[in-house]
């Protein structure tokens, strides 16, 4: 029985959203499902996944919180 973790930040991938779509999020269960059925040709009902929605205040990258590494390499890009 494989489990799939998928972590991503509670910020939304579309203006105005909080967080990732219930159309995304079934995407990626999907998605997930399918690659262990096509690799290691699991059934797709043994299959669980999981995706955690993580804050971005709990989230680093680079030695930083995400937003201010984010911000330093917007800045840096300009």
């Amino acid at each position: 029985m494989p489990i799939v973790t998928i972590q991503v930040t509670r910020e939304g991938t579309k203006s105005g959203t909080a967080s990732v779509t219930a159309e995304e999020k079934a995407a990626l269960i999907k998605g997930a499902s399918q690659l262990l059925a096509d690799v290691l040709n699991k059934p797709l009902e043994s299959t669980f996944v999981i995706i955690d929605e993580v804050d971005t205040d709990n989230w680093g990258w680079g030695g930083l919180p995400t937003l201010e590494f984010r911000r330093l390499r917007a800045e840096t890009a300009s």
